[in-house]
């Protein structure tokens, strides 16, 4: 049985307790950004030498020279025409689906002409060149090269370079078909902290980037954030998360297997639901405990569930919005009537699946919107991985002649204020008189 804990929002001490159950420590301890301050400093003086050593070490198997690391274009073209016809044609579809999504995610400039005719708007431009971390090994997901790669093309990213570890020189060959379906212009077979920091300051043989993206374990998040700065990163994400808001009146098995869904990803991720119906609640207890043993994944369900689940009794559906709110889950299923309609009181969440039908992992593989999700309630400030994230703004300014008069002399005045002449001397010298 799940020793899944049940909470109340009627208790005294419900908000302690939720408190309790969301706290995440996502900062890296002492020992992890050791290792990654050491491997970075390697890769930035070594260079590809310091890649085929760590590549070697951690990855088990015998890089001889930089050129071994690339995995040549053709070799992603066999994977695509080799995997089972069901299998290309599911990533077929889920390909045409998020890209289909990320092309209304695209921004455009724009301008617009004052009186005096001075024009003033905005240029929209794309990064010249990301790159793209891709679990290796066990988790390997096939799933996150479409949803990263695709919304940086639609963008009109230059290059796109992937990155892919490689245990023991193993290649997953839906990974390269995904690859190859996403039109990943560079793959090298290099992984951790070592791949983070090639694409963030180059080496002879992988190209310096302007931006990293990607899931990846604690040295890959680690490694991420230290070099924020000098590369761009889409977030620092923690453990998988799933809110189910509920009304009673689904089928309780449903609900049980949608907390499993995300609870299977690793011993961290949080399941919670939310249902004002404490009998229904019950039932979906039951259907946790007679559907748990028919898990493959069942020992890790079973310690998220226990260590960081939760099945919670509120007194309406309106008290659940707020709670969900606070939470700012990263899936939050809407498991009842007018679910559109109910949407609208949420605030924060990172995707909303709307309605008894709308499972979870549908988002993760073939919905359309991205399954790159804030976590860790930053979705009170954070948004999905989107086709923005791969675009820059430039601010665009064109003075006129008699703009120039009348900005400068409001320019002109707020310099001298901040003591700055040489700022108001600029402005002043185009006056008109």
């Amino acid at each position: 049985m799940a020793d899944i804990r049940k909470l109340n929002t009627a208790d005294s001490d419900f908000r302690t307790q939720l408190d309790a159950l969301l706290a995440w420590e996502s900062v890296s301890d002492t020992a992890v950004n050791d290792v990654v301050h050491d491997v970075i400093t390697q890769i930035r003086a070594r260079g590809d030498t310091a890649l085929i050593d760590y590549t070697n070490r951690f990855d088990g198997w015998a890089a001889a020279s930089a050129a071994d690391l690339e995995i040549p274009l053709a070799r992603l073209a066999q994977a695509w025409n080799t995997i089972p016809a069901a299998q290309r044609d599911a990533l077929s579809h889920a390909a045409d689906r998020v890209r289909a999504y990320a092309e209304r995610q695209k921004m455009e400039g724009w301008t617009y002409t004052e009186a005096d005719g001075t024009v003033l708007g905005q240029q929209v431009t794309p990064l010249d060149r990301v790159g793209l971390y891709v679990p290796g090994g066990k988790a390997a997901y096939p799933s996150s090269v479409l949803m990263n790669a695709l919304p940086a093309k639609v963008a009109g990213v230059a290059e796109l370079i992937m990155v892919v570890p490689t245990p023991r020189g193993e290649l997953n060959e839906l990974v390269l078909a995904a690859a190859h379906v996403c039109g990943v212009d560079r793959v090298f077979a290099v992984g951790g902290a070592q791949a983070v920091a090639a694409l963030a300051y180059g080496t002879e043989s992988v190209p310096a980037v302007d931006k990293i993206v990607g899931p990846g374990n604690i040295y890959v998040a680690t490694a991420k954030r230290t070099v924020f700065g000098q590369v761009g990163i889409d977030m620092v994400a923690g453990p998988s998360e799933i809110l189910v808001i509920c009304d009673g009146r689904t089928d309780p098995d449903w609900v049980a297997m949608d907390l499993f869904s995300q609870a299977e990803h690793d011993e961290d991720a949080q399941s919670i639901l939310l249902c004002p119906d404490a009998a229904f609640v019950a039932r979906v207890e039951q259907s946790i405990d007679r559907l748990l043993p028919t898990m493959s994944r069942r020992e890790i369900i079973e310690t998220a569930l226990r260590t960081r689940g939760a099945l919670i009794v509120c007194r309406d559906l309106d008290e659940a919005a707020d709670v969900g709110n606070f939470i700012a889950p990263e899936h939050l299923e809407l498991s009842l009537d007018e679910p559109a309609e109910y949407a609208k009181k949420i605030r924060h969440a990172g995707a909303i699946f709307m309605g008894r039908y709308t499972s979870e992992p549908l988002g993760d593989y073939c919905a359309g919107p991205n399954h790159v999700l804030p976590t860790s309630r930053t979705a009170r400030f954070s948004s999905p991985l989107g086709v923005y994230d791969f675009q820059k703004r430039s601010s665009l300014i064109l003075v006129s002649e008699a703009g120039a008069d009348t900005l400068g002399r409001t320019a002109s005045t707020l310099a001298r204020g901040e003591g700055l002449e040489a700022h108001a001397c600029s402005a002043e010298y185009r006056f008109a008189e």
